[in-house]
Parts: structure tokens; C-alpha cells; sequence
């Protein structure tokens, strides 16, 4: 990191040039430039009071001092040919200048401790005088004016940055200074390589290269256009081993010459495949030869039942219940009685079609009553809209029913309409809010652009309950800010509703509609969930249709539930479905237990839970709501609100 930028400052005028590393960012080299403009300037003012003052009392004196001389030597203390100066109040830079005529040629390098601020110095320096080299080659000599640069900009900006990247050696850089006033800039940085590997009687890789690859094309078409020929003895020799070492085959053709030919007595005629077989003609001896009968009296007759496989039954402690006293998952688990001949299928399992007292009920899943298939509604006019790759006419009517009513509220529609959809984000761990987040959209629905007839929408609304809000964003083609939360919309007609405006709740006054718990106990190869959730009660209506889901780690064999719940073998999910959450004075919860092959000892298993849940009303979740900028003049409609979920999970 020796030197981070060069620049070309005039001694009056701003600067002309300025070049970077990548890692450093300009905003920086810029201020360090101007630092050192300031430094300069600040201290030839000092130096000129100090003349003019001396100067005074020169006229006084007989014969000035050598301090006066001195001081007359110039009003630019900086006018010497080359020097450092150190620039910056916090964040401090070394720069090393060289004055070529009337422009400064400028390194900035970063001002370390002593023993690397001398290297990045003298790196620094060797860097300043190539720049230096390549300004006095550009304009011919050492009268270097801004615009002898200007005219050789291109050129110039092209080799400060070869040699700002330390890539220009002497001879590269000799080559550069040579080709700096040819016609093509490309030549200027793409040949100096070449010449420096010609220099130093390098060979170069890229002639080397061609030649190869030349002689291996040649070496291809020849290879793959020539043809070999064996003689004749050879051929026949080489026949002869093969028949010594290789098998003999016989192919089909030589097997049916061989054989005698076959005659056959069989009818062309078609065989009826329902007819009887012939072995029924047969007597029974031809048909029972094939088993053997055993004649010895003393033979065991349990011999015969020496190759079967006959299943055991458990033990008699594995028929009986087991009892878990796990908080919250207390009750009997288990327990089958084997040997039973008279009880029945519903009897023997009696104990998993109790809501938590076993394993999924296939009858809760699976309905007996067939459904009669709809027929196609609206009287059969929707076949009218249907071809014959269109869609069905169940699907048809459908369309067709929603474009209607969607046309009806669009007839109905008078003036815009507003509303507030907000999305609310939440992490809980065990029983601690981790995290949390509303974001909040709000909508505008105009006119429909046949009814507003090439018209735009314009009004002004309010926005009250903004003091929870933490940052927002306008739509700045639609909507504008009137300040004091006033707020001015122009825009044309659209089918689609528009987000006009965004904002984002404080974390710490988010509402939680829903505070959600996920108890797991992995108790040797049982793992037990519940999930506990309790509503906010001063929401503004109880949530509904409310899912609870449980990433579950294995595809379990047997599952047990309460209440009941959908269980997804694709992707390993458990689904709770709660029609209604009232506001006060509840607290449910979902439990579910299963077998798993890994044991508690060999490290717990990951059980995920979240929540989906959706809704509206007339008021908001985060208290937000549109007011009209005018009480007495209502240009637009604020309907219901609107609210879903995100990410709202618990770990």
C-alpha cells in the first residue's frame, strides 16, 4: 500500500486529473488534496504577512537580518522542487509533491509509524517521478501548463494509471514514454509488455504459443487423413489366433440349418383361450404324480413344517401401557392385547382413536358419502365462452362469476379508495420475543380507466397514529409530501391497486397479535411438542382462521396428536387448522408426540413451529389510519384494512 493516488494540481485553477487504487476511495483522496490546497494556501498568507512586515522594517534599517532574506526568497512555501507534507485531522495522509512549472504532481500514501511510513514514503517518491516523467513527455519538455495536459489527457490518464498500479518497471515505463505521442492508445498499453520481455531477451510465450499450436494442427490433418494396409499374411495370421483363442458361436442361422426339419400337425386354426386343458382328460394318477406320499407311520409329521416362518409375539410387559409423566404430556401410551381372536379390529386398537390417546384416526380423514359432480352452473351459458381447448365448464362459470362480481364492484366504485395492508414478522424462542417487525403498504384504488374517462386521480389524505413509525418511503411518481403527515396523490387510472407509501413499525411498539410458545421434550426415542398460544386482547377483532405448522425432523411411523391435525408426508409437516381465537381468557394448546430412531443422548433433534394467520377490519393492527386532509371535503373511500403474516415462527 505505497501509494494510494496521484493527481495534478495546478497552482491556481482546480485540479486537473486524479487517479485511485481500487480500495481506496476517492471521497478520501479528494480530501486530502484539499487539505493540501489548504495548507499551502494558508501558509503562503502567513508568509506574505511575515514578508510584508519585514519588509517595513527593512526600510528602518540600515542593513536587513538574515531571517528577512530569507523570507523573501518566495511567497509559496511550498515552491520548492519536491517535498512531503503530512495533511488531515483524523484521518491523517502523507503527500509528496513535485512541482513541474505550474503544476504539482501529487502522491497521497497513508501516515504509519516510522518504520512504515519510509518505505511507503520512498515507494511513494519512486512513484511521484515516473508520474512526473510521463506529464513532461506528454507536453514536450519541462514548460508543463494545463492545457499542453488537456490536449494529451487520454494518454496521460492511461500511463499514471499503469504506473500508479506499480505495473511500469523502466524499461515499461521507457516504452510508454516513447509511444505517448503515437495514434493508438491501445498500443500504448497492450505493447509495453512485449517490449519488456524483448528488452530484457525474454522469449515471448505468445509467438511461442502459435507456432505450437500450428504444428499440432499439422500434425492432426495429417494423422487423420492417413491410411494403413497389412499384408495379406499378416491378416491370415492374425485370423487364425483369433480362432484358436476365441469360443465358438454359433448363430441362429447355422442352428436352424443343423437341425432336421420340424413337422407339425397343429391347425392354422384359432385356438379358443377360454377352451379347457387337455389334462383334464388325463387319469388321476398322471395328475397326483408329482406329489410323494409318505408311507412310514413312525416319519414326523412336523417334518413338512421345518422350512416355514412363524412370527412370535411380543412379550407380555411389551402388550402393556406405558406411562409418561412429562409435563404437560401426562397419560398412558401404548398398550396392544395380542391373542384376542373374538375382538375386533376397532376393539383391539381402542386405545389410538381417542383425541390424545393414540395415533391418527383414519376415519377423521377418509369420508364413506360419495359426492354427486356439480353440473355446470349459470343455466349453461358458460359453455358459450368455451371452445374446444378452453376450460372446463365448472372453471368457465367460475371466471366468469368472479368477472362479474368484480365488475359490480367496480360499478359500484365512486370515488378512490384506500386501505392499509401490513405484514407482521415475529421469532419467539421457548417463551422470549427475539425478534419482531410490521411492515405496513398503503394502497390506492382509483376509478376504473373506462369510468374515469382519461381522467387522473387527485386529492390529499392524512395520516394519523404516526408517532409507532420508525421509517417510510413514498412513491415519489404518484404521491408527495405536504408535511405535518399531509400528503398530495396524482396519478392516472389503473385496474390494479397502487402502493403509494411503505413504513416500518419501532420494534418496541410492534403489536403481537399472538403470543406463541414451543415446549420439546426428547425423552430417550420419544419426542414430545407443544405449542401454547395465547391471543393479544386489545386486538381489534379475534384472529380466525389461524394455522399452526410444525417442521417435524423425521417422517414419523406413528404419530399422536391433540387435537386433531393434518399431517403432510412430502414435507414432513404437522398442521393445526384453529377456526377462531377469542381475545380473553385463553390459552390453547397443540401436542403431539412420536417415536424417533435417534436417542436423547446422541444430541437433540430441531422442531420448528410457525403461524399463518389473515384478516381484515376497518381498523388497523399498528394503529395507523387515513384520514381526509379536509373534514369538510371527502374526495375518496377508506375501506377495510387488511393483514397476513410473514415469517411468524417460534424455535
Amino acid at each position: 500500500m505505497a501509494c494510494l493516488a496521484l493527481s495534478l494540481q495546478p497552482t491556481n485553477g482546480p485540479d486537473i486529473m486524479l487517479q485511485t487504487r481500487e480500495w481506496f476511495p476517492p471521497s478520501r483522496a479528494l480530501a486530502a488534496l484539499s487539505a493540501f490546497r489548504l495548507t499551502r494556501l494558508s501558509q503562503s498568507s502567513h508568509r506574505a504577512a511575515a514578508s510584508s512586515s519585514s519588509s517595513a522594517s527593512a526600510s528602518a534599517q540600515p542593513h536587513p537580518s538574515s531571517d528577512d532574506l530569507d523570507s523573501s526568497l518566495g511567497d509559496d512555501p511550498l515552491a520548492a522542487s519536491s517535498g512531503q507534507v503530512i495533511v488531515g485531522v483524523e484521518s491523517k495522509y502523507r503527500v509528496i509533491y513535485r512541482l513541474v512549472n505550474s503544476i504539482y504532481v501529487l502522491g497521497v500514501t497513508t501516515a504509519d509509524d516510522q518504520a512504515r511510513a519510509a518505505t511507503n514514503a520512498f515507494d511513494c517518491i519512486n512513484t511521484v517521478n515516473q508520474a512526473v516523467s510521463v506529464v513532461v513527455a506528454a507536453c514536450r519538455g519541462v514548460d508543463v501548463t494545463p492545457e499542453k495536459v488537456h490536449r494529451k489527457y487520454p494518454e496521460v490518464y492511461m500511463a499514471l494509471d499503469i504506473v500508479l498500479r506499480g505495473a511500469a518497471g523502466a524499461v515499461r515505463l521507457a516504452a510508454i514514454l516513447s509511444s505517448i505521442h503515437g495514434d493508438n492508445i491501445a498500443k500504448l498499453v497492450s505493447s509495453a509488455p512485449d517490449a519488456e520481455s524483448r528488452v530484457r531477451g525474454a522469449d515471448q510465450w505468445s509467438a511461442q504459443m502459435e507456432v505450437l499450436s500450428a504444428d499440432r494442427r499439422a500434425t492432426l490433418e495429417s494423422f487423420s487423413g492417413a491410411t494403413f494396409e497389412l499384408p495379406a499374411e499378416t491378416l491370415a495370421a492374425g485370423d487364425e489366433v483369433a480362432v484358436a483363442i476365441a469360443p465358438v458361436v454359433v448363430t441362429e442361422d447355422q442352428s436352424q440349418k443343423d437341425q432336421p426339419p420340424q413337422t407339425t400337425d397343429e391347425s392354422t386354426e384359432e385356438k379358443d383361450p377360454f377352451a379347457a386343458s387337455e389334462k383334464l382328460n388325463k387319469p388321476e394318477e398322471a395328475l397326483v404324480g408329482g406329489f410323494k406320499k409318505i408311507t412310514d407311520p413312525t416319519s414326523d409329521p412336523t417334518a413338512a413344517l421345518a422350512g416355514l416362518e412363524v412370527t412370535t409375539l411380543p412379550p407380555a410387559e411389551a402388550t402393556k401401557p406405558t406411562f409418561v409423566s412429562v409435563e404437560g404430556f401426562e397419560g398412558d401410551y401404548g398398550g396392544i392385547e395380542f391373542g384376542s381372536e373374538e375382538a375386533s379390529l376397532n376393539d383391539a386398537f381402542e386405545g389410538f382413536n381417542t383425541a390424545f390417546g393414540g395415533g391418527l384416526d383414519a376415519s377423521e380423514f377418509v369420508t364413506t358419502t360419495k359426492t354427486k359432480p356439480k353440473g355446470p352452473g349459470l343455466t349453461g351459458l358458460e359453455l358459450l365462452a368455451t371452445g374446444p381447448g378452453g376450460p372446463t365448464p365448472a372453471t368457465a362459470a367460475g371466471s366468469q362469476l368472479d368477472g362479474l362480481m368484480a365488475a359490480q364492484a367496480a360499478a359500484e366504485m365512486t370515488t378512490p379508495e384506500m386501505y392499509i395492508h401490513e405484514e407482521i414478522n415475529a421469532e419467539f424462542k421457548e417463551s422470549l420475543l427475539s425478534r419482531v417487525g410490521l411492515k405496513g403498504t398503503v394502497y390506492l384504488r382509483t376509478l376504473p380507466p373506462k369510468k374515469a374517462a382519461g381522467k387522473e386521480t387527485e386529492f390529499s389524505f392524512r395520516l394519523e397514529g404516526t408517532s409507532v413509525i420508525k421509517r417510510a418511503a413514498l412513491l415519489s411518481s404518484t404521491l408527495s409530501s405536504l408535511e405535518n403527515n399531509l400528503f398530495h396523490v396524482r396519478t392516472g387510472s389503473k385496474e390494479e391497486p397502487i402502493p403509494v407509501l411503505k413504513f416500518s413499525l419501532q420494534p418496541k411498539l410492534t403489536p403481537l397479535p399472538l403470543r406463541v410458545r414451543l415446549l420439546k421434550r426428547h425423552s430417550g426415542t420419544l419426542l414430545s411438542v407443544m405449542i401454547q398460544y395465547a391471543s393479544n386482547p386489545t386486538l381489534p377483532s379475534p384472529l380466525t382462521n389461524v394455522t399452526f405448522a410444525v417442521k417435524l425432523p423425521v417422517d414419523p411411523t406413528l404419530l399422536n396428536v391433540s387435537p386433531k391435525a393434518v399431517l403432510n408426508r412430502e414435507e414432513r409437516e404437522l398442521r393445526w387448522h384453529i377456526p377462531d381465537i377469542p381475545l380473553k381468557e385463553h390459552t390453547g394448546r397443540l401436542r403431539a408426540r412420536m417415536p424417533v430412531d435417534q436417542d436423547s443422548s446422541e444430541g437433540e433433534l430441531d422442531v420448528v413451529g410457525m403461524v399463518r394467520f389473515s384478516g381484515q377490519g376497518l381498523m388497523t393492527l399498528s394503529g395507523v389510519s387515513i384520514r381526509p386532509a379536509s373534514e369538510s371535503v371527502v374526495q375518496f373511500t377508506e375501506v377495510s384494512h387488511t393483514y397476513s403474516t410473514g415469517n411468524y415462527s417460534c424455535l
